[in-house]
């Protein structure tokens, strides 16, 4: 009932005239407009009659707004339902009654346009009973303005508050916000963009936020922000911003469309965050992590040297040094895939790549025509301390293939596979078209202890080699957590 302003309505005197033709349409002395109320029947209009409402037990409209049509009460002394009813036995003393439900779109019974008489009567004619409808339906119509009306001044009024909270909120952070329409048009700033920019307010709306761009950034900024308008998927960018001492600074910008109930685009919000410290840090930190690296790299060549200058002063030592020198090699090609000291031996392959790290293990061993080890399976990511360990283990893996298993003979190859549960990954070793193997009788040499100390003490995994007749099966399990760092 709030919602029509019902009192607004009886104040302002909206439904007077109503009432008053329909008391003279059907030539009563009593009309009104009443709605029906839990406790009681109020009247919004009212012709003949001092009375403002009723209570609901007496209300003839409570009857009268449950029905298709107009309710008619020849004489209510008649009538089982009303004759005991203090307004037919007291004043106004009703006999005749006619009523047009009011009922709302949504089908609620509000009340009834009714119209009484102190005598009894045979009923309303045809064209007295149309106008009755007629004019309730014109009742209901003006109500329905009324609410309409009222709605819509609540939704503005809820809109006006809604955009002022936004303001404040966006006002109050230290982020630059900004909205566009669908079409990528930018109608709003908050402060914080303007007291950064320097800008007058509503300079940089529309197209206009191009001018405080680097020049070097525009075309990319751009680039991607029409391809997120074309395809509604989030805006992120970094660039750098004119601030308004005229130095630019670095600065991360975002955005997110908003969707109405149908996906429709409605509106972007977005933001510029300042990240020119966390940048230049950033960029700090990269140059000395290459150089750092770069010289890591250098260690393991004069490692490599010294070895080799050793094995040419002891040729005994030749054997065992050449060895070494290619494990110390292999620790370098896995240093440099998980921490490459340049722009220039950056891997193609994802730094955290568990296939790219054996890709770039198993390189030495594969022959141009074909590939002599294949690894399948899912991939999985590790990080700096897990590829050491791992670097280690498959190099001694391959190293024992081409020395006395199937990559010693040319039609020899090496499927690894790789799985993972969650908890472990899983990996085994396949050799075939190699020569017959069989378990060895002692104990194992440096390379199988080499095996179990990078899998079993290095990583908490374990190992166990099947060594059957096709050839060498070697199964591993090292648990998630050695592989990656959390969080």
């Amino acid at each position: 009932m709030a919602l029509y302003d019902l009192a607004g309505a009886r104040e302002e005197g909206a439904l007077d005239d109503i009432a008053r033709f329909a008391g003279q349409l059907c030539d009563t002395p009593v009309a009104l407009v009443s709605v029906v109320e839990e406790q009681f029947q109020r009247f919004l209009a009212r012709v003949g009659t001092d009375l403002a409402e009723t209570p609901r037990s007496q209300s003839f409209c409570a009857h009268a707004m449950h029905g298709h049509k107009v309710m008619e009460v020849p004489d209510a002394a008649r009538d089982p339902r009303f004759a005991d009813n203090a307004l037919v036995t007291g004043p106004p003393h009703i006999r005749f009654y006619a009523g047009a439900p009011l009922v709302s779109r949504e089908g609620v019974p509000l009340g009834a346009l009714c119209v009484i008489d102190e005598q009894p009567r045979d009923g309303l004619t045809a064209f007295q009973r149309e106008g009755m409808e007629l004019l309730a339906l014109a009742t209901l119509g003006r109500l329905e303005e009324r609410r309409a009306a009222r709605e819509a001044a609540h939704t503005r009024a809820a809109l006006a508050e809604s955009e002022l909270r936004f303001r404040t909120l966006a006002d109050t952070m230290p982020q630059m916000v900004w909205s566009a329409r669908p079409d990528g048009h930018n109608d709003y700033f908050n402060a914080r963009w303007y007291a950064f920019t320097g800008v007058a307010e509503g300079a940089t709306d529309g197209t206009g936020w191009a001018e405080v761009f680097h020049p070097d950034d525009r075309d990319q900024a751009w680039s991607l922000w029409r391809r997120s308008l074309a395809d509604g998927e989030p805006y992120q960018i970094e660039y750098r911003l004119r601030r308004h001492d005229g130095v630019y600074r670095w600065v991360l910008g975002r955005a997110l469309p908003i969707r109405d109930a149908s996906g429709q685009i409605t509106r972007w919000f977005g933001t510029c965050t300042d990240i020119h410290e966390q940048k230049l840090a950033l960029d700090e930190r990269e140059i000395i992590s290459h150089e750092l690296s770069h010289r890591i790299k250098n260690i393991f060549a004069v490692i490599a040297g010294l070895i080799q200058f050793a094995a040419r002063v002891r040729p005994e030592f030749a054997p065992a040094a050449h060895d070494l020198r290619e494990r110390v090699t292999a620790l370098g090609r896995a240093h440099d895939f998980v921490r490459p000291h340049s722009l220039e031996t950056r891997p193609s392959l994802q730094r955290d790549s568990l296939h790219g790290l054996f890709a770039e293990l198993f390189e030495p061993y594969q022959l141009a025509e074909r590939p002599r080890i294949t690894v399948g399976g899912m991939d999985v990511a590790i990080d700096d301390r897990a590829a050491t360990p791992i670097a280690l283990l498959f190099h001694e893996l391959a190293t024992n293939a081409a020395k006395y298993g199937a990559l010693a003979q040319d039609g020899g190859t090496v499927s690894l596979d790789v799985a993972a549960d969650g908890d472990a990954t899983h990996l085994v070793w396949r050799e075939t078209g190699g020569p017959a193997v069989t378990a060895p009788a002692a104990q194992g040499g440096f390379g199988s202890q080499l095996i179990e100390l990078s899998a079993v003490r290095q990583l908490g995994g374990a190992v166990e080699r099947d060594w059957r007749p096709e050839g060498l099966v070697v199964s591993i399990k090292l648990p998630a957590a050695a592989l990656t760092r959390r969080g």
